[in-house]
């Protein structure tokens, strides 16, 4: 196969396939344009009007293919063939059941990807850590497999970069989220090398409870065989959940402490990186470094992704020099801005208060922090928050942006009478202003930190508009 290890040849040759769900992500965008090449007669059909969706309508400029936007239509879902849902679309979607009782298939793109790809994957899903995680296994491969592909963010869509691949043996790293996995079974393959990070509260205003949550992370495994591999979070309780479903899989853990002698896996002792296997210990390197200036939580993501591309092959050579180097992805505790005693970090991809809480534990010895946080809920609770804040954020370096999470976190905050809440505003550009005004007037070192703590669908598209407009707002600002 000449172009891309993604099965090709025209499989989908005349089926009618409705795509449910264009998205402002591009990844429906790269789904339907894979379908429109391997054969397919798509349908996309959007609730949103052609206005909102222009970006993602661009990218499919000249396809032929059928566009029902502002609505959906009951009727397209008896008629066509196929239906491919977003990840955005709840499974009790009434559009969806009426596609069931008519008898139509339904997936959605990660079971495609799955089903199709030839290449070996390797796949990463949790709470927190998805994406940096994805990024640094391919980072690490990249020395021996330049080829390597990584997807899960808007800018890397599962079909969109994995038909570029060249050769059957370059592994494909992906991100897999709860929603993309619900449909995972639907492939009845798993990946090669599989992981999960961690298990917060999140989403909880799609899955009735925490457990049903997990559940759906926990597709990720169901399929692996014997001969497969899953790396699970010794330091993440949630550990003890996925054992009582049975991987067939080998088994490997993380630690940030010595992991117990019956357990293989990568932890630390004494400052240094060790991987355990087949009863043998290997020291790595140091990561004390690493340590004081990622963080913690940076620090699990480098046991997971050094770990899992040493399981994909033992071979590669990873050195302190490399993790020092390893990129931090955009808009995750990403400082956007350093100048003199300033420094401005865009965490706007932190939308559980979980995520809140790791960057001011990363940036609280830094100097003062002026906190940007708030945004929509997701049913998420906000007193771990709170009182994150009250420990560290005077209440004059807290700025609040509105929104329903907002008002949960203030109700938190007052329950244990952190103070009067006057720095609170509607608009993102009225809290970028204020925080560089209250900057201003610090004596001593101090970090600007956007993190929302919350969903963002009330004031923007989604997490990303929300982080490009901070930068915007910085840019002008400054």
């Amino acid at each position: 196969m000449n172009r891309g290890q993604v099965a090709s040849h025209r499989i989908f040759s005349g089926t009618k396939v409705l795509v449910m769900g264009l998205g402002l992500h591009g990844g429906g965008g790269a789904t339907a344009r894979w379908l429109v090449r391997n054969g397919a007669r798509v349908t996309v059909t959007d609730t949103r009007d052609a206005k909102v969706l222009a970006p993602s309508l661009r990218a499919l400029k000249g396809l032929p293919m059928r566009l029902v936007l502002g609505r959906h239509r009951t009727s397209d879902f008896r008629s066509h063939d196929l239906i491919v849902v977003n990840p955005g679309v709840p499974r009790e979607s009434l559009y969806l059941r009426v596609a069931k009782n008519a008898g139509k298939k339904i997936e959605n793109d990660a079971s495609l990807f799955f089903r199709f790809l030839q290449n070996p994957v390797i796949a990463v899903t949790g709470t927190r850590g998805k994406t940096t995680t994805t990024l640094w296994v391919a980072e690490l491969l990249k020395k021996k497999y330049p080829a390597v592909r990584q997807s899960g963010t808007p800018e890397h869509a599962e079909f969109k970069e994995f038909e570029r691949i060249q050769g059957k043996n370059i592994p494909a790293v992906v991100e897999l989220s709860s929603w993309q996995l619900e449909y995972l079974p639907q492939s009845d393959k798993a990946p090669r090398i599989a992981a999960v990070t961690n298990i917060y509260p999140e989403h909880l205003n799609r899955y009735r409870n925490i457990k049903a949550y997990a559940d759906a992370k926990a597709n990720i495994f169901l399929h692996q065989r014997k001969e497969d591999m899953l790396v699970l979070n010794y330091d993440n309780l949630w550990y003890r959940y996925f054992l009582k479903k049975k991987p067939k899989s080998t088994l490997y853990y993380i630690s940030k402490k010595t992991l117990p002698k019956k357990l293989n896996g990568a932890y630390v002792k004494n400052g240094k990186m060790i991987l355990r296997g087949g009863g043998k210990e290997q020291a790595l390197f140091f990561v004390t470094r690493f340590r004081k200036e990622r963080g913690e939580h940076s620090l699990e993501n480098l046991l997971r992704a050094v770990l899992m591309a040493k399981l994909f092959d033992p071979t590669v050579a990873i050195t302190e020099r490399d993790i020092l180097h390893l990129p931090i992805p955009r808009m995750r505790q990403e400082v956007v801005y350093k100048r003199g005693r300033l420094t401005i970090v865009n965490d706007s991809c932190a939308t559980s208060p979980e995520g809140t809480i790791a960057a001011i534990e990363r940036f609280k010895g830094a100097g003062s922090v002026v906190l940007i946080t708030g945004g929509t809920d997701k049913d998420l609770e906000f007193a771990g928050l709170a009182a994150e804040i009250k420990r560290h954020i005077p209440v004059r370096r807290l700025i609040l942006l509105g929104g329903s999470a907002t008002q949960k976190l203030k109700k938190k905050l007052m329950k244990i009478r952190y103070g009067v809440l006057a720095l609170e505003y509607s608009t993102l550009k009225e809290c970028v202003a204020k925080a560089i005004a209250v900057a201003g007037v610090e004596k001593r070192k101090t970090v600007i930190l956007f993190s929302p703590g919350a969903a963002s669908f009330e004031k923007f598209l989604h997490e990303f508009d929300r982080g490009s407009q901070f930068n915007r707002l910085v840019r002008r600002s400054i």
